[in-house]
């Protein structure tokens, strides 16, 4: 069956898709970038990089980061982190029910061969 895949274009010049959303699942999951990043088989300098281009296209911060030390470092999404997530899985499920019948079109046009 195929599968719907969603990105959202962000003004004025951000986006946000699957990827992201799911780095910022895996930081709430987790409560750490760097374990996240391991679990997506990433570089923690890369999923660092989509947490502040994130931050930066929101305006605020979606992911509160503590620093390392004694008690070791940590990370959590942010009311504004969890209401992104939140709204991305929404606008995902909405888009899949409004898509469904034409998805099973294509791929009756598949099977038909």
């Amino acid at each position: 069956m195929p599968s719907l895949s969603l990105r959202i274009n962000l003004d004025p010049d951000g986006r946000i898709g699957p990827g992201k959303i799911e780095l910022l699942e895996q930081i709430a999951a987790f409560g750490s970038i760097s374990a996240a990043a391991r679990g997506m088989e990433m570089s923690y300098k890369h999923a660092w990089d989509l947490v502040e281009d994130m931050n930066r296209v929101f305006g605020k911060p979606l992911v509160a980061a503590q620093t390392g030390g004694r008690k070791g470092g940590g990370a959590q999404l942010t009311a504004v982190g969890l209401a992104v997530v939140s709204r991305f899985r929404a606008i995902e499920r909405a888009a899949s029910a409004a898509a469904a019948t034409h998805m099973e079109a294509l791929q009756a046009e598949i099977d038909a061969g």
